[in-house]
């Protein structure tokens, strides 16, 4: 149970780190696409809830990670 309890909480942290890779360079690509005020910031709204999904979907994993160590 523990170690099922970690490789899970290890899957969904990878998960949101990709998550915040991808967001990251969402941003640096808006960046360089030189929009206007409006435009850009209307798109980086959509970044902004990507990295907010993919630090809350690390955080769930942290903790699965520590639970299954605790558990152990």
């Amino acid at each position: 149970m523990e170690s099922l309890l970690i490789g899970a909480g290890v899957l969904v942290t990878l998960l949101g780190v990709a998550g915040l890779v991808a967001s990251g360079v969402y941003a640096l690509r808006l960046r360089k696409a030189g929009h206007d005020d409006a435009t850009m910031r209307a798109k980086l709204r959509r970044g902004v809830l990507l990295n907010l999904a993919a630090l809350f979907c690390s955080v769930i994993g942290l903790m699965l990670v520590i639970l299954g160590i605790a558990f152990s």
